[in-house]
């Protein structure tokens, strides 16, 4: 991914994102010496181990291990791609990217941000026709019949728009927007045959929809009196900065939340939202105005494992939990579902029986199939052979969506005992119901060699070191160091990627080198060599060296050496095998002979001094 951008504009965006500022947003640094120290936000801890390296731009857990540049910080801490992540920086520097400078990118982007600042400002001119106007008293009266806080009110920006045709209008005028932009944002309509606009939102109560970073980009009306007539909710149409698939209400304020409890909690409504969060149940997020869609469960997997549905309980707010599931199992997320007791929903039950009562209600919420099981069974009489069908297909149909025969079997037995009927039988029926494979089943991914869990060989740690903390010596170990001497394959795409770039003259740093890597893998090493010293034991006892690299060009000459020589004798030891194997032909034997004789000549020898 960066090479969506090119290197001048990464270093453009690193340089005016000084990590201390941009980690400093997010968590409280404190300095110690010439860095600065925090607890982890990447892991729970009581004492800080998170560390801010100033002059290399970097920060390192000696924790959990993360690590990285600017861009690495703002990709894991908000979960986002590494594009996006590039994106959002831009944007607190305002830096225009290099592929948004043509005519038509330059034309989306100046609207975005116009739509960005209208948004804005209406959103404070609603909150201040709620807090002061008379014609919000309405809206007053509602939110304290609802019991929702002052506190509520302010930190989720709650609003009212006038019950007027034109009050929006009026303001937009007042305020030197086109009217066109206004109705592009979504905002006001223009009326059939003529030129006059009129207002969309008209006498409701105003809760602004943010995007991920905080930013307004559109609203939902709550009608506040009874005209069974009007739409008792009315939302922004999707304008170039909103789209109601892709958004999440709440999430703005949820997303730290959802990382620490590896769990979102998933209601209808923003005010269940509201009472979630100010009964401190602050894992929770709302789909915005249309179905659970695709889109809903990919930003969702970007910060939890696990979804718990907490829909009305209602007929239409259980089959809305039934119909999110395709796309949560696609999402390879587990799936709980809380069934709330009738009348209530989230709302209601706290304020009746308190944030207590919900959060068990959720700690206690059964797995979507137990929960499918049982609605089927009370939709269906199953002492009839129609009504056991009818549970058996859909079972069937929904277990065999998750491909895993574990779950597949387990329901398969649970679905016996409530049918009273054999489980192999039930079996039976599952298999004869199950969708035909498209193609051959996936093979089990196999875990990583060499990840940033294993520790480095002392060797290696070295060379990595010496390659990234000095820059006269990389000429000699290109000339000296064979790849294959490296046994880590971590260790030796680095290596590789820094003589290459040296060579071909385009190293610029530690900065776009760090960024150059997409996994977390590499960062991880690269952190850790560069923010973790040479150790030496003495009496038993790891202390740091006073300097990590006192000689650095006889410490390289020795650290080459020694990985040429330990590849020599693994390679010498298989030999020995085939000659001492009279298995094998004569002919094979001899060639290890060899092999044998050159590598030795080869350990003999000498590498050339560092000069």
């Amino acid at each position: 991914m960066p090479g969506l951008f090119s290197t001048a504009t990464l270093q453009q965006v690193r340089a005016a994102n000084d990590i201390v500022d941009v980690i400093g947003s997010y968590v409280p640094l404190k300095r110690a010496g010439a860095n600065f120290v925090a607890l982890c936000p990447f892991h729970k801890e009581k004492t800080p181990s998170f560390n801010v390296n100033p002059h290399l731009q970097i920060f390192k857990c000696f924790g959990c291990h993360k690590g990285g540049d600017v861009f690495t910080f703002v990709k894991e801490y908000e979960s986002l791609e590494f594009p996006e992540a590039v994106r959002r920086l831009a944007e607190r520097a305002r830096i225009p990217l290099e592929y948004e400078t043509g005519p038509g990118e330059r034309q989306s982007r100046d609207l975005k941000e116009q739509l960005l600042r209208l948004h804005e400002q209406v959103t404070q001119r609603w909150q201040s026709a709620l807090a002061n106007e008379a014609a919000g008293q309405v809206a007053r009266d509602y939110l304290a019949r609802r019991g929702v806080s002052p506190d509520a009110v302010k930190l989720f920006r709650l609003g009212f728009a006038p019950e007027a045709w034109d009050d929006t209008v009026n303001w937009a005028k007042s305020k030197g927007h086109e009217l066109g932009l206004v109705e592009t944002a979504g905002l006001i309509l223009k009326k059939e045959g003529g030129d006059s606009y009129y207002d969309r939102f008209r006498g409701r109560l105003m809760f602004p929809i943010c995007d991920e970073q905080g930013r307004v980009i559109g609203f939902s009306g709550r009608i506040l009196t009874g005209d069974e007539k009007t739409a008792k909710y009315v939302n922004s149409p999707e304008t170039p900065i909103f789209t109601k698939s892709k958004v999440f209400f709440g999430l703005d304020k949820s997303k730290r939340a959802l990382l620490e409890a590896e769990c979102a909690i998933v209601c209808e409504g923003q005010l269940d939202l509201i009472a979630c969060f100010m009964a401190g149940v602050q894992n929770v997020v709302a789909p915005q105005g249309t179905a659970f869609t695709a889109e809903h469960t990919r930003i969702l997997k970007r910060y939890v494992p696990e979804v718990v549905l907490c829909f009305d309980s209602d007929e239409a707010g259980q089959n809305a939990a039934v119909r999110a599931l395709d796309h949560l199992l696609a999402a390879g997320l587990a799936v709980r579902v809380a069934v709330m007791p009738a009348p209530h929903d989230p709302d209601s039950l706290i304020k009746f029986s308190g944030g207590e009562a919900f959060r068990k209600l959720i700690a206690q919420a059964e797995g979507f199939f137990d929960f499918y099981l049982n609605r089927l069974c009370a939709a269906n009489d199953v002492t009839t052979d129609k009504g056991q069908l009818a549970v058996l297909r859909a079972m069937a149909e929904a277990v065999h969506k998750t491909q895993n025969m574990v779950l597949i079997d387990k329901y398969a037995q649970k679905t016996a005992l409530r049918l009273g009927v054999s489980p192999d039988a039930v079996r039976a029926e599952f298999k004869k119901l199950s969708p035909r494979q498209s193609g051959p089943a996936e093979e089990t991914p196999q875990p990583e060699a060499n990840g940033p869990d294993q520790p480095l060989r002392t060797q290696e740690f070295c060379l990595l070191k010496l390659l990234l903390e000095t820059e006269e010596h990389v000429p000699w170990v290109a000339s000296h160091l064979d790849l294959n001497w490296l046994t880590a394959s971590l260790v030796r795409e680095i290596v590789s990627r820094r003589l290459h770039l040296h060579q071909s003259g385009e190293w610029h740093g530690l900065g776009p080198f760090l960024s150059s890597f997409e996994d977390s893998s590499s960062q991880q090493v690269i952190t850790e060599i560069l923010t973790r010293p040479l150790v030496t034991n003495t009496d038993g006892l790891r202390v740091p060296r006073q300097h990590a690299l006192p000689r650095p060009s006889e410490q390289l000459q020795s650290v080459v050496t020694e990985l040429r020589n330990d590849f020599v004798d693994s390679q010498i030891s298989s030999l020995m095998s085939i000659m001492g194997n009279s298995t094998i032909p004569e002919e094979e034997r001899l060639e290890a002979a060899r092999r044998h004789q050159t590598l030795l000549r080869l350990k003999r020898q000498p590498l050339s001094p560092v000069a």
